[in-house]
């Protein structure tokens, strides 16, 4: 009514009322009444704002990037960024009389594609698909000290790199390349795997020769004690065998030895004899025979010298006519020669 408004704004909207070309009231979150016809109000947003990003680059080696990400920036001097860009409001107070305010994300979103693009050069493709955390870090860096950031009284909050995309062909072409390399890994790994399965089996039958080896070796030593065993007894038993024989021949030559001697002294004794014999002989056959009977009946029992009477009586039977013999005679003769 008659060109007096009210507005409010919000606590995160810096406002600037000019009026006759100069600031009469300024601050965040105000709310008053101003006379439209003669008053310019410049809201300034202060409050962060994101603002995503795509676009393509190339690496040192000529190859084509997409990068994609997010940056997140604040207005922390809304005075100075209102003398350089239009933040007026038109008469209703929800609008901008400038497209100022919408260009300025690109316009940041561009200042930061810079930075980048000069990070991304100095990088090969592979190199460059990996650099998002550098990327990140040096872009910061770097907008701290930006002039044209500074002027603009911009503060950086954060920068977030979601994505670094190569081309498809040149994606499938990486992919091509990993995919063989990681056919290859797989291969080697199965010709590892194999080769070690061979070494390991390869192992197992030397541990199986070796305890083989060493289980014959054991019945070597074996059999060769028993074999020193075999000989000593052997050799044990031949010496007892040659002592025995020893004492054998000892024996023998001690009973060689003793008959020997008993047939010496047999022979001896038989001489002894002989001579003995000889001489008495020589008497015999010098005495008278009639003499020599009646010697040898010298103690002879009666039954003996009757038998001798007998064998005289036979001898001369022819001269002889008759001869009586009483039966007790013979019945005592008998007896006696049964007893």
């Amino acid at each position: 009514m008659f060109g007096i408004r009210f507005i409010k704004f919000y606590p995160t909207t810096y406002v600037l009322k000019y009026k006759k070309g100069k600031i009469v009231k300024k601050g965040a979150g105000l709310a008053f009444y101003y006379y439209a016809p003669t008053t310019s109000l410049v809201a300034v947003p202060s409050g962060s704002r994101e603002a995503p990003f795509i676009f393509e680059e190339v690496s040192s080696d000529f190859q084509h990037l997409t990068i994609q990400g997010e940056l997140t920036y604040r207005i922390s001097d809304p005075v100075k960024i209102a003398s350089l860009l239009n933040f007026t409001l038109g008469n209703s107070g929800t609008n901008y009389l400038s497209d100022d305010p919408e260009k300025l994300p690109q316009r940041v979103i561009n200042i930061v594609r810079v930075s980048m693009k000069k990070e991304i050069m100095a990088l090969p493709l592979r190199e460059a698909l990996k650099a998002s955390e550098l990327l990140t870090k040096q872009t910061l860096e770097e907008m701290k000290n930006n002039k044209e950031i500074t002027s603009l009284g911009i503060e950086l909050l954060g920068l977030s790199i979601l994505a670094i995309n190569p081309t498809p062909e040149t994606q499938r072409a990486l992919e091509a390349e990993t995919r063989e390399k990681i056919l290859q890994e797989a291969d080697d790994a199965i010709y590892t795997r194999r080769n070690s399965s061979v070494e390991q089996e390869r192992k197992i039958k030397e541990n199986e020769l070796n305890t083989e080896i060493a289980v014959e070796n054991k019945k070597k030593q074996i059999k060769e004690k028993q074999l020193e065993a075999e000989m000593l007894v052997q050799q044990k038993k031949q010496e007892i065998k040659d002592e025995n024989m020893d004492f054998n021949i000892q024996l023998e030559k001690k009973r060689k030895n003793l008959v020997e001697n008993a047939v010496e002294n047999a022979r001896l004794e038989a001489d002894t004899k002989a001579y003995g014999l000889n001489v008495i002989m020589k008497v015999l056959n010098q005495m008278n025979p009639t003499t020599l009977n009646a010697l040898t009946t010298l103690g002879m029992e009666p039954n003996k010298l009757i038998a001798l009477a007998f064998e005289d009586i036979a001898k001369k039977a022819e001269k002889i006519g008759q001869l009586n013999i009483s039966p007790d005679l013979l019945k005592e003769l008998l007896d006696k020669d049964v007893k």
